[in-house]
């Protein structure tokens, strides 16, 4: 049975970040999202693998970041928060981003159908 598998990260845009740190915090949830699932779900992960559907979403500000968040507990999708170390231009401990799954696309939907390409 094919079971369509992605990963979706979702950005703040109130955080005026450049381009270049913005694909590193996207790279920081990609990693630590996939490495969450291939322990907790090896099924899901090693179907995604083949692929790797990744999609880039954004968010206005924290609040609505964290209302995605919650929408994937109460799912019971796997997620993984980015909080930045504070070596460049964000202050240290604040969250940039967040991923959601590698997990079943119809999951996903359901917390990110909404959302906006970044």
């Amino acid at each position: 049975m094919y079971m369509a598998i992605k990963q979706v990260i979702v950005v703040r845009t109130d955080l005026d970040m450049g381009k270049g740190k913005i694909a590193a915090q996207v790279g920081h949830a990609c990693v630590l999202g996939a490495e969450h699932v291939r322990k907790s779900n090896p099924e899901w992960f090693s179907v995604w693998w083949t692929g790797q559907e990744k999609i880039v979403l954004k968010v206005a500000n924290l609040k609505e970041l964290e209302q995605v968040k919650q929408d994937a507990i109460e799912f019971d999708v796997p997620w993984s928060e980015v909080t930045d170390a504070g070596h460049t231009q964000i202050a240290s401990g604040t969250t940039t981003c967040i991923s959601i799954g590698p997990a079943p696309e119809e999951k996903i939907d359901k917390i990110t159908g909404d959302l906006k390409l970044l």
